[in-house]
């Protein structure tokens, strides 16, 4: 139906989270209808640049251009506490809520057997290799509150065991099934606020 060129950006588009068929060809045409040579070519540099320059904090996982990253690096973070979550976008979204001032680690997804996610599928050993000096007092679990998610803060949780750690898991004020990336300011502030030991 469409040419080919425009085709292909359909499906590119069509291919991100969230993007179904038809708001995959909205924004298809927006770019080819409204926007100029040059704001498209600067779309396309920026997605180029992010992914060339963009990389894992050594130390958190998360994603930076820095290494360490900003919140690693920062004096004023609370080296004391880390908060484990599965995505980068669960950082953002509880760093928008203003309320948590520690560190955290990035898992980079969930244990799910079905899908064969195993443990050596995401970081947690490099989780572990930050508690081996001791400076580290408590671990918040703040998975997503799936089957999966719950499932990973278990397991990591028998794994710091050895570990001089309180081991935390944020209240169940976020809906179940749901993901962090999702959930309001308030429920975030409340989840941080009830958590309980594991």
């Amino acid at each position: 139906m469409h040419a080919t060129a425009i085709e292909n950006l359909i499906e590119k588009f069509e291919g991100l989270p969230g993007i179904g068929r038809k708001s995959a060809e909205r924004i298809a045409f927006h770019i080819l209808e409204h926007m100029t040579k040059d704001d498209a070519q600067a779309m396309a540099h920026c997605i180029t640049e992010a992914k060339e320059k963009i990389q894992l904090c050594p130390t958190c996982q998360n994603l930076t251009d820095t290494a360490p990253c900003k919140i690693c690096s920062s004096p004023k973070r609370d080296k004391s506490v880390i908060c484990v979550v599965e995505s980068p976008e669960d950082v953002s979204a509880i760093e928008a809520t203003n309320e948590y001032g520690g560190l955290y680690h990035v898992l980079h997804g969930a244990l799910s057997p079905m899908d064969g996610i195993t443990p050596d599928d995401i970081k947690i050993n490099e989780l572990l290799l930050r508690l081996a000096n001791g400076e580290v007092k408590e671990v918040i679990m703040a998975t997503n509150p799936t089957v999966n998610g719950t499932a990973t803060a278990v397991y990591i949780s028998k794994l710091l065991s050895p570990f001089e750690v309180k081991v935390t898991r944020i209240a169940h004020g976020i809906p179940i099934g749901s993901d962090l990336e999702y959930a309001d300011k308030i429920t975030l502030i409340k989840a941080l606020e009830g958590r309980q030991s594991m």
